[in-house]
């Protein structure tokens, strides 16, 4: 940005099959580095590999197809349309490039919820559902995607605690798929809970990366604020 050097030599490996946790303070430069990601900004400097590979990723539409998938803190869906509707907007199968294959989007959106392990009908309204649910919706969205590598953005912020034992049930089936998932949150011990890896961001640089085993709020805090660890 203008002025500011938002990220810092960092350097942040998202591992599969695992949850990856990112923290640091507000203004750590999380947000920008999930954008760097998921194709909302430009890098400057540096690059991005998938698989040992660098790739160019300059816009959504590039992220979606390197199997980059986010769920912003904010829902981007529509409580008018279906849940089948929200999954494959933009997206919607067609029978001979012209109708829409109202079968089709169904019986995947369906697929979906059953990979999720959930029970909610592709022809429910969204608007009816509880936030927790809507939250499904939107990974099912980006799993529609066929997305490997999925960011969660303070994901329980608005749930509730039965709804928070669901997400992280997801999360673990996601993880036993083979989805590489990066997970951001103030709540520290969700982090411990939830994480297999950690890596803390502080004015735009790395002062903590590790596996997530041994790990405690003091050593968390300690990252956030203080040197390196």
């Amino acid at each position: 940005y203008p002025g500011t050097r938002a990220l810092k030599d960092v350097d942040f490996d998202i591992r599969m099959g695992a949850v990856n946790v990112l923290v640091g303070e507000n203004g750590a430069g999380k947000s920008t580095l999930m954008k760097v990601i998921a194709g909302v900004e430009t890098l400057t400097s540096g690059q991005i590999e998938i698989e040992g590979r660098p790739v160019t990723i300059r816009t959504k539409d590039d992220a979606v197809d390197n199997g980059i998938g986010i769920v912003f803190q904010e829902l981007n869906l529509f409580p008018d349309l279906t849940v089948a509707e929200n999954v494959f907007m933009g997206r919607e199968p067609t029978r001979w490039g012209v109708d829409i294959d109202r079968g089709h989007l169904i019986a995947r959106t369906r697929e979906l919820m059953k990979r999720l392990e959930q029970d909610i009908a592709p022809d429910t309204m969204l608007g009816n559902l509880r936030v927790g649910q809507q939250q499904v919706v939107e990974i099912a969205k980006a799993l529609a995607q066929n997305a490997k590598i999925l960011i969660l953005d303070e994901p329980t912020s608005a749930l509730s605690a039965a709804e928070v034992e669901v997400l992280f049930r997801i999360i673990d089936e996601l993880k036993a798929q083979g989805v590489g998932l990066v997970y951001i949150s103030h709540r520290l011990e969700e982090l411990i809970r939830v994480g297999d890896y950690i890596t803390v961001l502080r004015d735009g640089a790395v002062t903590g990366t590790r596996s997530m085993q041994g790990v405690d709020i003091p050593w968390i805090v300690q990252a956030m604020i203080g040197g390196k660890s």
